[in-house]
C-alpha cells in the first residue's frame, strides 16, 4: 500500500467486486469500508449528520466512543477512518504512514488514526 490513500467523494461506487477484490487488494479494504460508509450515509441518515458535525460515532470498526475514556487518544483503525469519512460524504483521504487526530464534537475524546506497526501486529 502507497503512503497516501485518496478517493474523490464524487465517484461511483464500485460494482460487482468479489470479498477477495474488496479485501485484499493493495488498499487492504479501506476503499470499500470507504463505500460502505457512503452507503450507510443513505442508509442512516441521523447518524451520518452526527458524523457530519464531527461526531466520531461507534460503528464496527475500532474508533469512536459513546464516552469520554479515562485515556488521553484511544487508538482507532483506518478502517474506522474510512468509514467515518465516507458516512461523512467526505472523500477517502487516509495518511497511510502517518496519522491523523480527531477529537469527537459530542465526547471530547481524541482518537489517532495510523497504521499499525509490524511490531504492534505480534
Amino acid at each position: 500500500m502507497g503512503t497516501h490513500l485518496h478517493r474523490c467523494i464524487k465517484q461511483p461506487l464500485r460494482a460487482g467486486l468479489s470479498m477477495r477484490e474488496r479485501w485484499e487488494g493493495s488498499d487492504k479494504g479501506l476503499i470499500w469500508c470507504w463505500e460502505r460508509g457512503r452507503q450507510k450515509r443513505a442508509e442512516q441518515p441521523e447518524l451520518a449528520a452526527r458524523a457530519h458535525n464531527g461526531e466520531l460515532v461507534t460503528l464496527v470498526w475500532k474508533g469512536g466512543v459513546e464516552k469520554k475514556i479515562d485515556i488521553e487518544k484511544q487508538r482507532g483503525s483506518l478502517q474506522y477512518l474510512a468509514t467515518w469519512q465516507g458516512l461523512r460524504g467526505a472523500d477517502l483521504d487516509i495518511a497511510i504512514s502517518g496519522g491523523r487526530i480527531f477529537v469527537c464534537t459530542k465526547t471530547g475524546q481524541a482518537d489517532v488514526f495510523r497504521a499499525r506497526s509490524p511490531k504492534e501486529e505480534e
